[in-house]
Order: C-alpha cells, then structure tokens, then sequence
C-alpha cells in the first residue's frame, strides 16, 4: 500500500463549517429513514460514516463534541440505550482524528481499507452495550451496513470534495 504523492492539483479551498453542518444533519435524516426489509441491513450508519470523514478531513473542525452530540441525537432518535451511538460516535472520532494523517495519506482503496475495521468496530461498540444491557444477539447481518459504508466511501469522498475544489478561472487561458 504505497502511499500517494501529494501533487499540486489537490490543492482545496477551506471547507465551509456551515457545509460541515449542513452534511451530518442530511446524515442524521438518512439515518432515521424508515428502512426495511434488506435496505435496514444494508442501509449503513450516515452518521457514523460522516463523523470519520470530517474527523479524518477536517480533525479541528469537528470532534468529540459534534461526535457525542450526534449520537445523543441517534439514541433518541432510535429509542434505544441513552449514550450507546454517543459513545460509539466518540470513539470514532478518536480513531479518525488519531489516524487522520495516515488515511490521508493513501489512495482510496487503503483508505476504504482503514475505513472498514472503524465502522465494523463502531457497531461492535453499540452491539456490545446492548448486550450489557440484556439484548440478544441480532445476528451477523447486522454488520452488513460497515462494509456497505466502506464502499460507499470514494462516493462520498468525491462528493464531499466538489465544494472545495477551486472554480476555474475564465480569464486564465
């Protein structure tokens, strides 16, 4: 896994936090569409996803307080044990700020590789505390939406990017 080279080209212009904002709150809708069938398995956790990128892109923009809010939001939301996903969230955010630098780094293949053990432990985080609290096992599928997330990560890489990308100048010829 050969780390890129940084070349001129990548150069962005600053993410906006309004933008920042506008995309966990699109996330946190995403998250409360009422999913059925095998969309609920495949369907990933938004938030979670949205929480690493901007944790691993913009690590002084957004962490543990956007993390930990976010998932007391999710937790009401879903009606489940009050600060499982705020944990869960929080701990991401660690991750993703501690390896933002390295993820950085790679191409999008590697990153999506980082990507999915994060996601996987992140829903391991949730399962484990409901477990604590006396559910029941919901079976293997239910880290479906992880690997799903892992792959919806170049989309989301792209799309989160085409804000910053710098317009072209119509005088420069």
């Amino acid at each position: 896994m050969a780390a890129r080279p940084m070349t001129p080209q990548e150069l962005l212009l600053p993410v906006k936090p309004g933008f920042i904002m506008l995309t966990l709150v699109i996330a946190l809708l995403a998250n409360l569409l009422p999913w059925s069938g095998w969309g609920a398995w495949l369907a990933p956790d938004f938030v979670a996803l949205l929480v690493l990128y901007w944790c691993i892109e913009e690590p002084r923009k957004i962490g543990f307080l956007a993390a930990w809010g976010l998932g007391l939001l999710m937790d009401i939301a879903d009606g489940s044990l009050f600060g499982q996903h705020a944990l869960a969230y929080s701990i991401l955010a660690y991750a993703g700020m501690a390896l933002h630098r390295r993820v950085q780094r790679f191409s999008l293949a590697p990153q999506i590789l980082h990507v999915i053990p994060l996601l996987l432990f992140t829903d391991l985080v949730v399962l484990l505390v409901r477990a604590l609290a006396g559910a029941d096992f919901p079976g293997y599928a239910y880290f479906i939406g992880s690997l799903t997330g892992a792959a919806l990560w170049p989309v989301l890489y792209y799309l989160l990017k085409l804000p910053q990308r710098p317009r072209p100048d119509p005088d420069r010829v």
